[in-house]
């Protein structure tokens, strides 16, 4: 059984950084597990942010995020983190993490993949992150 636990949330101004993170407990494979940054704002569906293939330590980004989000995972701490640098408004939401163990490569990083909460066995509580301009 994996718990998730994010932190780092809260209110910053338009161009400012903040760190998340998603302490993990419990066994996460370090080869074939995909670890996932997603946020909902307000009367909006759940985006998928970014994903952390632990193999290769590879990572996929949204659009919206790239060059300003990056993710990384700590092994020791047992910790994914999301990085985010510039923020914008747009950017105010509630974060999840979520890990899905014995998933591709291809499919961890590809975004348009596992939208549906239930392709997640794996969710964290949430962290608030709100931009003003």
């Amino acid at each position: 059984q994996v718990q998730l636990v994010e932190s780092g949330g809260g209110s910053v101004q338009a161009g400012d950084s903040l760190t998340l993170s998603c302490e993990a407990s419990g066994y996460i494979s370090a080869t074939t597990s995909c670890m996932a940054w997603f946020r909902q704002a307000p009367g909006k569906e759940r985006e998928a942010v970014a994903r952390f293939y632990t193999n290769l330590e590879a990572a996929a980004y949204v659009d919206s995020v790239k060059g300003r989000f990056t993710t990384s995972r700590d092994y020791t701490k047992n910790t994914l983190y999301l990085q985010m640098n510039n923020v914008k408004s747009e950017d105010s939401a509630m974060y999840y993490c979520a890990v899905k163990q014995a998933l591709s490569r291809a499919q961890c990083l590809d975004l348009s993949w596992g939208a549906a909460t239930a392709a997640w066995p794996y969710w964290g509580q949430g962290t608030q992150v709100t931009v003003s301009s």
